[in-house]
């Protein structure tokens, strides 16, 4: 539902910490996903949800701007609900989209 918009490469923040080789030269890489990559814009970022090796495939090509579609949480409007003492307002917690990944401890 939300259309693509064109997007510079050196505007969004990745949120994957690795890249698959075989999906980044796989040729059929969106035959089962949608063709256009996701991001989120937060406080006025860009975060990459879903599509890195798209991303980084129009990079490799000197691309400089993809098209993308962005969820804009900067543009959600409060949620007003109704309840018995009047209306009070909701609005969406203040926390990061992406949890930071805790390292794991290697055994040898």
């Amino acid at each position: 539902m939300i259309p693509p918009r064109q997007v510079r490469l050196d505007m969004l923040i990745t949120t994957k910490r690795e890249l698959a080789l075989d999906a980044l030269l796989a040729d059929d890489s969106t035959f089962y996903g949608d063709l256009f990559p996701h991001a989120v814009q937060w406080r006025g970022e860009l975060y990459l949800e879903d599509g890195l090796h798209r991303a980084l495939r129009a990079a490799l090509q000197q691309r400089n701007v993809i098209h993308v579609r962005v969820l804009d949480l900067d543009a959600v409007q409060p949620v007003h609900a109704s309840g018995a003492s009047g209306p009070s307002t909701e609005t969406i917690p203040a926390q990061p989209p992406v949890p930071v990944p805790q390292a794991r401890s290697e055994r040898r």
